[in-house]
């Protein structure tokens, strides 16, 4: 059974998390502080984890700091409706997804269960190579993980998600429309702070000089292509 961690105070809305993810054979543990969180993180196993923003003492950013120097679990965040601060700081800082509260428990359930599976079952063909190879970059399929010359480094799974479907599609200008729906597995919705802050962190580890990149290119007005020339 898959098992997932919510890290938020509102009791009443974890209460209903569990019991909703259930149905689906998966088990929630929920707890309502950061730091708690944390600690929790250390000693169990879980495919997810939801963090709210707004809860007292350790704050749901200064939570994601912590587990992304320790994890790569998919982290989605609670923020508040219209709080574009929000949404941008914690993609920036981390997260992989994100929900404007109130929600449909339906759309939050459809959205865990994308998250788990991309992060548990990352579906390759058994004659694909282990490796992908491009003038000093070597991304590895089975660890998720890719080495430069700055060191080996695991990544989130959007950010790997995204850098395997630019890769494999070296060469190609792949609009920002292409890389949602790919990456996302949803319709796009013309909001395009999720692909740009996952470039951003993207390119923060994998390139020299992030402000010109080497790999993960922009063509402007379209979207982005992974060079040709590597």
């Amino acid at each position: 059974m898959n098992r997932i961690l919510v890290i938020d105070d509102d009791r009443e809305l974890c209460a209903l998390i569990r019991h909703t993810v259930l149905q689906e054979s998966i088990e929630a543990e929920c707890c309502h502080f950061g730091r708690v969180g944390l600690e929790k993180l250390k000693s169990n196993e879980y495919q997810l984890i939801i963090l709210d923003v707004m809860m007292p003492g350790f704050d749901g950013f200064h939570t994601l700091e912590q587990i992304r120097k320790e994890s790569c679990i998919p982290v989605l965040m609670f923020t508040a409706k219209n709080d574009s601060f929000s949404k941008v700081r914690g993609l920036r800082n981390g997260a992989d997804d994100y929900m404007t509260k109130p929600f449909v428990m339906e759309e939050l359930l459809a959205r865990i269960i994308s998250l788990i599976r991309r992060y548990t079952m990352f579906n390759r063909n058994g004659n694909e190579a282990k490796t992908l190879n491009y003038d000093g970059l070597i991304i590895d399929l089975d660890t998720r993980s890719f080495t430069t010359e700055k060191g080996t480094f695991e990544l989130p799974p959007k950010e790997f998600d995204l850098l395997l479907f630019c890769a494999k599609n070296q060469g190609r200008i792949m609009t920002k429309q292409q890389i949602y729906e790919k990456v996302w597995g949803e319709p796009y919705v013309y909001d395009d702070s999720n692909i740009m802050s996952v470039i951003s962190r993207l390119r923060k580890k994998l390139e020299t000089d992030p402000g010109n990149p080497k790999y993960i290119q922009t063509v402007k007005g379209i979207g982005y292509r992974f060079n040709k020339e590597v």
